[in-house]
Order: structure tokens, then sequence, then C-alpha cells
């Protein structure tokens, strides 16, 4: 039962948080940036994801019964939030990275909502209102830190790219960044709408 819930919340979350898809956004965000403070940002960004589902996870869904929120208004301020990012990735209106602080970076949109996002929120809450055994609970934990350590790896060894592909390189991935993340942004608030409609 252990190896079954771990693997279905690992290759859930794996699934919704897509390491590797993820590295294209990553280096276009920290464009500018030197390799050692990509590194450092990665292993932020990581630490704060981690955090913030294992909070939904314990309390997720006390937090959004006590404050009146559903899932729907969560998509849609997610939705809202990448929108800005993808607008600033597309158009090159980002902040001077010299003038910024590396742990904001890593906070949003790294972070939240780009790993810890209403997905993956969603995804754990439901795994941890489905199973109520302790072994399940520990599978669950164990799964999710082994996707953010799939995560990190990813982001991490990414580093190693733009010693390919250049500053150059990099502006491409940015406009490719901000136009996946408008995508998602999108999608999110689609869903968001969606879901308000669908309520009961």
């Amino acid at each position: 039962m252990f190896l079954d819930v771990f693997g279905t919340v690992f290759v859930t979350l794996v699934v919704i948080m897509d390491p590797l898809g993820n590295v294209p956004l990553f280096l276009g965000l920290t464009a500018g940036r030197t390799n050692s403070k990509r590194r450092r940002l990665a292993g932020q960004a990581v630490l704060v994801s981690l955090l913030v589902i294992s909070l939904f996870a314990v309390l997720g869904q006390q937090i959004l019964t006590y404050l009146g929120i559903g899932i729907p208004a969560l998509q849609g301020a997610g939705g809202l939030l990448l929108t800005i990012v993808a607008l600033e990735l597309l158009t090159d209106k980002q902040d001077d990275p010299s003038e910024v602080d590396n742990v904001n970076v890593a906070l949003v949109p790294l972070g939240t909502p780009l790993l810890a996002g209403p997905g993956a929120i969603v995804a754990t809450i439901v795994f941890v209102q489905q199973h109520a055994g302790a072994t399940d609970r520990i599978a669950i934990a164990c799964g999710i830190i082994a996707v953010h350590l799939l995560v990190f790896l990813s982001l991490f060894f990414s580093v190693s790219i733009t010693r390919i592909i250049r500053e150059s390189g990099i502006v491409l991935l940015t406009r490719i960044s901000g136009l996946l993340l408008s995508a998602i942004a999108v999608q999110l608030l689609a869903d968001s709408v969606k879901g308000f409609i669908n309520a009961p």
C-alpha cells in the first residue's frame, strides 16, 4: 500500500510540476544572473515550494475553509499572477537583476505559483483527504519530498545549459517562457471560470 500511494503521489506531482518543462522558464526568469546565483535560486525556489505544499498538506482544507476560499479562486489568483510575469518576459520589462533581491525571485513566481501552483496544492489536499492512515500519510510525505528533489536536480543542472546557448539563447528562452507562461495563465483563468460556473 505504501508503494502504491507513494507512486501515485510521485507521478501525479511530477506531471503537474513538470521538472523538465520548468527548465526554460527557470532560465528565462533568472536571465542576467550568474550561474552561482541561479543555483542558489533553484534551491530557494524548491524550498519555498516544499514549504508551501507541506503547509497545505497539513492545513490546506482548514485554511481554505477558514478564509472562505474555493479552488476556483485559488486558480484565478494564480492565473492573474502568472499573467503579470508573462507580460514582463514577453515585453522585456523585467527589473534589473542587480536591483532585485534573489529571494524575491525564488518566492514569486518560481517557488509559487510555478512550482507550488494551484494544481499541485489541490492534488496534495485531495491525497491527504483520501488517505487517513499513518502509513499512507508517510507515503504522501515521501512522494512530495522525492518530487521536489527531482525538481531541484532539474533546475540545478539546467545552469550548465547556459554555457552552451550563451546570452542570446537565454533571450530566446525568455520569450518562449513568456509565451508558455501566458498559456498556463490563460488555462488557469479558464479553469477558474469553469469552477465558478459549475459551483453548486
